[in-house]
């Protein structure tokens, strides 16, 4: 498995989606998994602006996992998103069959961050609410990147600014360079 992790507009997932056409792989992005959902209970919940359960997200994940099972790597783009989740991904390596081989930290100046999202145009991506969900990504990010460190997990962080292709060699770079490419 690799590992997205990134703020609002570092691109994530345009990357992730950018390696797994490239390579055979599949690309599972958690926000696209809940909104795929069948699940009416947790549509509902996600309809009110209700946070999912740590639970359900693990359950998404885990079911999405197993149904790559014959696909050489997956990307995981928006999870884990706290600890408690990738402490549960460690634990189930084994169960999916799949390590966890990198992740990838894509870094973007906060004034990069404001320009991106306002291009993206969404009217909740004022310079205020870019700001404080910033904060909030750091407070969520920093305990799972100590943890999956005390786990010998390879972690890289790469400069995410300049254009799609830049960012993308430079990801290609460190994954022939950890022999996953």
């Amino acid at each position: 498995m690799i590992i997205f992790f990134g703020p609002a507009g570092a691109g994530k997932s345009v990357q992730g989606q950018i390696l797994s056409a490239r390579h055979g792989w599949r690309w599972l992005s958690a926000g696209q998994l809940l909104r795929d959902t069948r699940d009416l209970e947790l549509l509902k919940q996600m309809q009110t602006g209700s946070l999912v359960s740590t639970e359900s997200v693990n359950k998404i994940m885990s079911e999405a996992l197993k149904r790559s099972k014959n696909i050489e790597r997956v990307i995981l783009d928006g999870f884990p998103r706290e600890l408690s989740q990738a402490k549960w991904l460690v634990e189930s390596q084994e169960e999916h069959e799949r390590a966890i081989d990198l992740v990838v930290v894509l870094e973007v100046p906060q004034s990069e961050l404001l320009r991106r999202l306002e291009v993206r145009g969404r009217i909740d991506d004022t310079p205020d609410s870019v700001a404080n969900r910033l904060n909030i990504y750091r407070q969520e990010i920093y305990p799972i990147l100590t943890y999956f460190t005390e786990q010998k997990i390879n972690i890289v962080h790469i400069d995410g600014t300049g254009t799609v292709g830049q960012v993308h060699d430079r990801i290609a770079a460190e994954l022939e360079a950890c022999s996953l490419a």
